[in-house]
């Protein structure tokens, strides 16, 4: 068929049906936009080490043929992480971080970019700095990894509305937008449909994601003693305010401790992360999971903040918080419960409701022949992370329960992984890091 007669037939076409060319064009803007599977809902169900995943990159997000280059540091390291301040000598120094220099006992806001636009507009994101009056650790705090997620934004900024150089030992960094691209578009994703969190350290001459990871992580990641990365539930999940942590790093440990009453998951942090770049890298690293996704939630925000106020009080760099009450549980296992059929998701229960083997979570109800099913807890323990109401489809993980177990502990030697494949080197489902 020539040029012009393929021409004329679409037109034809068009004006005959109209309504079904501009279904085809909104779901055709859709997929170009966003990806068209839910790269989270695959993976394991049940694990010792949570969010241990054999391949944790999806088809849509896959780094399997990019080559990640070892991360590298611009410090000394300063001993174990909770005598830092006391083990500090001398005075506080300048600190060098982006080109500028932060004197000791003040603040600075800083600008970090890391990429162009198509216009070859560069794209930037601030960087707030605080550098102490005494010597001492330095704290950083990273948000927006995923651009959707917007409670640690608001973390970030009431933190150093609060912070006082002049009476903080060591410094704190904050980056409360990384994924500047996203953010601006509502998404959890980089333009490209890739997931920032899977490519650090990243390499300079690799794809994007993998550019502004090895940009954020040389420019600023590297100037850090410790890393709190503050994330949310994806896919219309929420989280109870909980720690992703590698439980058999004593610095770890240390920061975990730090955080007073706040649910820790002990998991090994996935390959491609910023946690595991940063541990890799000799920076103990930690992973803050609160509230959900395109919301602001502020009792999930004032969770955060005290747990890191809390923390920088027990490292000894400001002294003014008072310690947080009774430590929450540790768990070391957990488990995703799967939707079996599709349609309509209610909870019976919420976030840290304690449940028993059997209980009911949640119903789902076919809207059309309102045939209805139930979700039931198959082990005793705590919900940690649960979907929001709404249209599930069978598999959708539903409720995510921290399993009560006397068995497991985090000092063992031998590591055991239950692994469901997937055939896809799907992510760890439910899981936002």
């Amino acid at each position: 068929m020539s040029a012009l007669r393929r021409q004329s037939h679409t037109c034809h076409t068009i004006c005959q049906y109209p309504t079904v060319f501009l279904l085809l064009l909104l779901c055709g803007s859709a997929f170009a936009g966003e990806a068209a599977v839910d790269p989270t809902d695959n993976g394991v169900d049940v694990l010792q080490d949570s969010t241990v995943d054999i391949d944790s990159r999806s088809s849509e997000t896959s780094v399997a043929a990019e080559e990640l280059v070892d991360p590298t540091l611009t410090r000394e390291y300063m001993g174990p992480l909770a005598d830092a301040v006391t083990q500090a000598e001398g005075k506080a120094e300048a600190l060098s971080i982006l080109g500028s220099e932060i004197a000791p006992g003040t603040s600075q806001r800083l600008s970090w970019s890391a990429t162009e636009l198509f216009e070859g507009v560069p794209v930037s994101t601030p960087v707030l700095v605080a550098n102490g009056i005494a010597p001492g650790p330095t704290l950083c705090l990273t948000a927006a990894v995923h651009g959707d997620e917007l409670n640690g934004i608001e973390m970030v900024r009431r933190i150093f509305h609060d912070i006082e150089p002049r009476k903080l030992s060591g410094a704190l960094i904050g980056v409360p937008i990384v994924n500047v691209q996203g953010f601006r578009r509502g998404s959890r994703y980089l333009p490209d449909r890739r997931d920032l969190n899977r490519y650090f350290p990243g390499n300079p001459n690799g794809s994007a994601a993998a550019r502004i990871a090895h940009s954020l992580f040389v420019d600023v990641i590297a100037n850090c003693d410790a890393l709190i990365d503050l994330h949310t539930g994806s896919f219309e999940r929420t989280n109870l305010p909980q720690l992703r942590a590698n439980l058999r790093d004593p610095d770890v440990v240390t920061l975990t401790h730090g955080f007073g009453a706040m649910v820790v998951l002990h998991s090994k942090p996935t390959i491609g992360t910023l946690r595991y770049a940063a541990t890799l890298a000799g920076i103990p690293a930690v992973t803050v999971e609160a509230g959900g996704p395109s919301q602001l939630e502020l009792a999930e925000v004032k969770h955060g903040v005290k747990g890191v106020e809390s923390l920088l009080t027990t490292l000894g760099m400001t002294r003014k918080r008072r310690l947080w009450g009774n430590p929450e549980p540790v768990y070391y296992r957990s488990s995703w419960v799967r939707a079996d059929n599709g349609g309509i998701l209610l909870s019976d229960v919420s976030l840290g409701s304690t449940v028993r083997k059997g209980d009911l979570l949640g119903t789902i109800t076919d809207p059309m022949s309102n045939a209805r099913t139930e979700l039931r807890s198959p082990y005793s323990g705590r919900i940690i992370g649960m979907a929001r109401n709404q249209v599930v489809m069978p598999g959708f993980a539903t409720f995510h329960v921290g399993i009560e177990t006397d068995e497991v502990s985090a000092s063992e030697d031998k590591e055991v992984e239950v692994v469901e494949k997937t055939g896809d080197g799907g992510y760890v489902d439910g899981m936002s890091e």
